[in-house]
Formats: structure tokens, sequence, C-alpha cells
């Protein structure tokens, strides 16, 4: 039966940003969160709720939670963020061994209380729950497969087809691990998955692994094991980073400890190089460091290639703080703090009056008038991408007083819209896809503009720059997407090709 607020045929971009919504989030959104935790004696739903409240950035839009007690399933779900859709008394009724959690915000499918995660599937070796981070390029080949074998979606989510090929493959005679490949090895695009079982949890990530998982071990403890997007979830529960899953690799967690498979071929890695520059917490470690190290790297290559005489170098809250520190340092320009942010800003069911969008960014973003008035600004950014918020930003700016606003951006312009589970607008909605760096400067209003080269973005990571997906930038995608799919995004290459 589809529930009453989710119907599948609905539009799969629905839940896009409006092109002609000026007032619409100006940066990418990331896709997900997914935690899962084996602790058979502790509070699994508990620790599976601080680590969800860790991933909170990864998605505010919904947030879930199963778990199993033997063979019994429990799970609740909802619109929200974590710690509205879960208090104590929900958690005591999540009791179990194992659990996993996710917390989303919408690339397919729409923001609706039917798409929350996990998914909760019937199989004939009991239930499973999957919780995805990512997004697949050939969601409708797997769900005209589907309906091809008499199984009807009752969702518009890519994670709901692969939980389905999973059931499938059960009910065909598979144990889970070798249901789970068989459902992955259909699947095109990024996933990293946990996925809660009667027996245990699994831990997949794609053979590129473009969205990021991470294991974690808890301290004295025998056999028990976490898996989480980010290693900040681990942190918060106390849990120690032991590594990355591999590109192409299934953990199978139970009881009698973790067996690792590699399901898929090797293929060169591609972790999705906006995790490294935006949307990972500064406190996360990837390649054995935090991404503040690398962030304020990235400011340092900035003022070697970019440098401008001023006053005053800020950072706008929170991604270009740490750059904006290693501009300064490289420069010679003192570093300030000339914007506040407002960190319980969410997402509001109540529209701020006509006067209070056309004053700008404020509501997010208050400047310091006694910090800028009368000085000479540089403001690190770390993306532009439709220029609207850059636009209200440095008029915010001038409004307090800056006599010159000098804009540095911290990754190159982003030219390309992402299929790979990050929320970006179609290409023609992109400013740099359709307007040159001088162009942009005349837009938002700056002084000077400009960006990070793509060679020292990649070079700062200090790693194989072959290792980075950087699509975005570049229209190099590692993953083929079908043509079908590109045309709801990649309209101005496939028009001119057309």
């Amino acid at each position: 039966m589809i529930p009453d607020d989710c119907d599948p045929n609905a539009d799969l971009c629905a839940d896009l940003v409006l092109p002609n919504d000026d007032n619409a989030v100006d940066k990418p959104e990331e896709a997900c969160g997914v935690f899962g935790i084996y602790a058979p004696g502790q509070e699994v739903a508990k620790l599976t709720y601080f680590g969800l409240y860790a991933l909170q950035h990864r998605g505010q839009e919904s947030a879930g939670i199963a778990t199993f007690d033997g063979q019994q399933l429990h799970e609740h779900r909802d619109m929200g963020l974590v710690s509205h859709v879960f208090n104590p008394e929900i958690l005591e009724q999540l009791p179990g061994q194992l659990a996993i959690g996710h917390t989303r915000y919408s690339t397919t499918g729409s923001s609706r209380r039917c798409n929350a995660q996990p998914v909760i599937v019937d199989t004939i070796l009991g239930q499973l729950a999957l919780a995805h981070n990512g997004n697949l390029v050939n969601t409708g080949a797997l769900r005209d497969y589907l309906v091809a074998r008499g199984c009807e979606p009752s969702t518009t989510i890519d994670s709901e087809m692969i939980a389905l090929i999973i059931r499938e493959e059960v009910n065909a005679g598979k144990g889970w691990i070798d249901a789970t490949i068989a459902a992955c090895s259909q699947c095109v695009g990024a996933f990293s998955l946990t996925i809660a079982t009667p027996d245990g949890i699994m831990a997949i990530r794609d053979p590129y692994g473009i969205r990021p998982l991470v294991l974690g071990v808890m301290p004295d403890r025998v056999s028990h094991y976490v898996v989480a997007s980010e290693t900040c979830a681990l942190d918060i529960i106390g849990a120690d980073y032991e590594r990355d899953v591999k590109p192409g690799e299934l953990l199978w967690i139970t009881e009698k400890g973790i067996e690792a498979i590699d399901w898929a071929p090797k293929a060169q890695p591609k972790l999705c190089i906006f995790e490294m520059i935006y949307f990972a917490r500064p406190d996360s470690w990837v390649n054995e460091e935090s991404l503040y190290s690398y962030r304020m790297r990235l400011g340092k290559q900035l003022a070697k290639e970019s440098f401008q005489d001023a006053d005053i170098v800020i950072g706008v809250p929170d991604s270009g703080i740490p750059a904006a520190i290693g501009f300064s340092e490289v420069s010679g320009i003192p570093y300030a703090e000339g914007l506040i942010k407002n960190r319980y800003v969410g997402r509001t069911f109540i529209q701020p009056t006509q006067e209070m969008r056309e004053s700008g960014i404020r509501m997010k973003l208050n400047p310091l008038r006694d910090v800028l008035n009368g000085k000479r600004v540089i403001v690190i950014d770390d993306s532009i991408v439709r220029g609207t918020t850059s636009r209200k930003l440095v008029k915010a700016l001038r409004d307090a007083g800056a006599t010159e606003i000098h804009m540095r951006i911290s990754s190159p312009p982003v030219t390309h819209p992402c299929f790979y589970g990050i929320d970006t607008d179609t290409q023609d909605q992109l400013i740099a896809a359709t307007k040159s760096v001088a162009e942009i400067a005349q837009q938002i209003g700056v002084d000077t503009l400009a960006y990070l080269s793509w060679e020292g973005m990649l070079v700062a990571t200090n790693q194989n720059p072959k290792n980075f997906c950087s699509a975005c930038f570049t229209g190099d995608y590692p993953v083929e997407i079908p043509d079908g799919v590109k045309k709801s995004k990649l309209m101005l290459e496939m028009g001119a090709r057309g």
C-alpha cells in the first residue's frame, strides 16, 4: 500500500531548488548521514541518537533509527532535526543489540515523511532496515526491473530500490551477504550503506568510494563496532577510529566479529572533494588529519595564488574560517571575525517578512560594524553556486562600512551539477557555468574576485589527486551518467550537443 503522502510517480526532482527562487539555499547540500552500531548490552538507540546528532549537518529534513532485539525490529523516523524527532521516551522503545540511523537531506525523492529513512522491508529471513548516503544514477532502470517482477515501490527514493532488490534476492534463496552483493552489483552511482538484519549489520561502500564511511571500535568492549559517515560521530560516543571502509568493500558485523569482503572489482578511488572543502565537519578526520588542517592549507594556497593588499581577512562561517586563517598566515594580513553566525537558525515553516528578505542575510550572518567600518576587507568563502547569497553578503558588508571588498573562494568555480548525492542546481543556474570571473565579480558587487585553482585544491590534499571526484569543477564524471538523467540537470551541454 502506498502511503497517502507519497506518490511514487511524482517528479523525482520535485525537491530540487526552484531556479527562480532568489531565497533558495545558495550552497550545495549534502544528501545524508548514516550510522550503525553492533553493541550487545549497550543502549544502542541512545548511542545512535548521539551519533546522528554529530551528523546533523549532513541532513536536517528527517531522522530515523531502527534497532533489532533478537528477531524483533523496532523503528522510529519522522521529519525534523534529530533532537526534535527523538526524546528519552521514544529511545526507550527502541531496545536491541544493534542499530542503524539516518539523517536526510533529499536529493532523489521529495521531502516527505514516507521518504524518511531507514527503509524497512520484509524478507523470508526477517525484516531488514537500510540507510543510504549517496545517489544512484540508474534509479529508473532499477524501478522498471522491480515493477517487471511484480514489486511496486511505495516511495520515490533510490534507497528503497536497493532494499527491495535485496529482498528479492533473499526471497530467491540467497543469504544476507550474497543478496546484498547481488543488489549492489546492479546499482550505478554513489552509495554508502548501513544495513541492519536480525543477525548483524552490514556497511557497504560503492566501488569508487564517492561518499565517505568509517569504522570505529568501542574501547574495552569485545566485538562492539561502529560505522558512520564521519569520524566526528565516533568521537561523540567515545569510539576509536579503526579505518575507513574501503571502496568496494562490505563489512559484516556479528557476534563473531567482522568479516570484510571485497564485493566489487578494484577501481580508482574517487572520494568527493567537496566532502573535504565544505560538507564534513572540520573536526572529522580524513587521510590521517582533521579537515580543519586541510581547509587551512586551501587558504594558504589561495593567498599564494591571489594575494590582495587589505586591512583584514574574514571568513564566512563556518567552513570559510579555517581557509581565512590560512590566508592570513601566508599573506600577513590580520585575521578578524567580521561575521557572527546565528547557529540556531534552521529550516522554518515561518517565512520572514518581505522587508527581512530584502535586508539580505542577517538571519544567519550578522556583520560586526565596528570591525568592518572603514576597512579594506578580504572575504574568504568555500564556494559560490548561484551567487545570490554572495551578493546579499557583500551588500551587508558595504552597509557595515567596508570600503573595499575582495572575495576569495577556497575552491574552483562550480560549473557542473552533481549526480552522486549533492543537491546542486541545474547547470543553467550555476553562475560560473554562464559567466566569467569578471562578470561574477560585477554581479555580486565585489571589487575583486579570485578562485583557488583546480590544481591548487588537489595539491593541498597531500594525496594522489586521482583519488578524488571533482566533477562539479571539471565535468569529468567518474561514473557514467545516462543521457536521460543528464538532461535533467546538465542542460547547457546536452542542449549544445543536441
